[in-house]
């Protein structure tokens, strides 16, 4: 049984309105397509999945309505003469299709996109996309924004835009990375033809973020792990936290996050690194059995070992929006820290990862051996990374010259 409808998603938008989806149900199983348009409920007639008169445009809207309701009769129509076994993947393989006029719009398939990787828990990156898709949004001034559109010319002008408005290199770069990625998965799906890829012209490359990265020495990071967590108790999960992770190789926030009592197994943590997929086993040295120690002696009832995740079997939208409220608190009381601890940078939860690196080469650790150690895919990368690190040999040698 096959059913074609337009409807009106119950899934409410910040203004209000609702999205108008096509809605294709296939042996119990549903697929939703976002059209241009959303609509508020008192402009919506349900039963014919139209708009009615209170819409502005309802005559002209509706007509476009039929056109997509049109060409989904018209494919699933094909695919049935083919076979009976098709899958509603199959169908929208084939729905999407240059001359669709709703996936032929950026934002609609965008939108899209987003909801795919909220889905599929992967809010980091639904988090970027909707920051690109409102940046972009505002300077092409409509949702009338086509795949061709998006040419050299348009991502130059939307390159000055952003600079006129303070935007620096990796600021820029990280909505031009999401429109270039929504470009490719464009391609993909047969939304469009590479021949009009813009990104071959305009290179990305030239956006690299020229901060550089902040390393304490090991004796600033001494300075943390004394800390006196008994004069400021309020100070002790942040100083735990920076601490942990760089004994465990520079662990990132996220993967400690998430790390599991199963995953610490005598005197090894076990665990894979969310960003690469690289796999780590780390020997557990003192300061992090400290750690350890005092967690466990909590006895909460969580299969995590940090109190970031304070319940079980949490959804991807409330593991992210914990992980942001905690990052935040972290990054705070670690400018705290380093006040008290007389550390003149500006520490945050990377520094720990950095300040491994640059410990490892103060101490005369060959950069392979740094490389494995931090994950990196090939030592070019620690190369490069090591680089923007510590300063001070150079330092001393200019002062062979006084």
């Amino acid at each position: 049984m096959i059913n074609v409808r337009i409807v009106l998603r119950k899934k409410i938008l910040s203004n209000g309105e609702f999205p108008v989806c096509l809605r294709v149900t296939k042996d119990r199983k549903t697929k939703y397509f976002k059209t241009l348009f959303n609509a508020t409920e008192d402009e919506w007639n349900a039963n014919p999945g139209q708009f009615n008169k209170r819409n502005r445009n309802y005559l002209q809207n509706n007509r476009l309505l039929n056109k997509f309701q049109d060409r989904a009769l018209e494919i699933l129509g094909k695919l049935k003469m083919e076979s009976d076994d098709f899958t509603l993947e199959d169908f929208e393989k084939n729905y999407r299709v240059i001359t669709n006029p709703v996936q032929n719009n950026v934002f609609a398939f965008w939108n899209e996109i987003i909801e795919e990787m909220t889905q599929a828990g992967r809010m980091g990156n639904a988090r970027i996309n909707r920051e690109a898709y409102k940046s972009i949004l505002k300077f092409n001034g409509s949702k009338n924004l086509t795949f061709k559109n998006i040419t050299p010319t348009f991502l130059n002008k939307y390159e000055v835009h952003m600079r006129a408005r303070g935007g620096t290199d990796g600021g820029i770069g990280v909505p031009m990375r999401a429109l270039r990625a929504l470009f490719n998965f464009a391609i993909e799906r047969n939304m469009v033809k590479e021949e009009y890829y813009p990104f071959k012209i305009y290179k990305i490359s030239k956006l690299k973020g020229k901060g550089l990265k902040k390393a304490l020495s090991i004796e600033q990071v001494k300075k943390i792990v004394s800390l006196d967590l008994e004069q400021y108790p309020g100070l002790t999960n942040s100083r735990n936290f920076f601490v942990f992770s760089f004994y465990t190789r520079g662990i990132n926030f996220a993967d400690m996050m998430k790390l599991e009592w199963k995953q610490i197994d005598d005197d090894k943590i076990y665990y894979t690194r969310s960003k690469t997929k690289g796999t780590f086993i780390i020997k557990i040295v003192p300061p992090v059995r400290d750690i350890l120690d005092f967690y466990k002696e909590q006895k909460r009832d969580t299969k995590y070992v940090f109190p970031i995740l304070l319940h079980d079997n949490l959804t991807p939208s409330q593991i992210a929006n914990r992980k942001h409220k905690v990052l935040q608190r972290y990054n705070l009381q670690l400018k705290e820290i380093a006040e008290i601890c007389g550390i003149n940078k500006t520490l945050s939860s990377y520094v720990a990862r950095h300040s491994f690196a640059n410990c490892m080469k103060q101490k005369g650790v060959a950069t392979d051996i740094i490389s494995e150690s931090l994950g990196h895919q090939n030592i070019a990368v620690t190369q490069a990374y090591l680089k923007e690190l510590d300063s001070s040999v150079l330092d001393e040698a200019v002062e062979l010259l006084i």
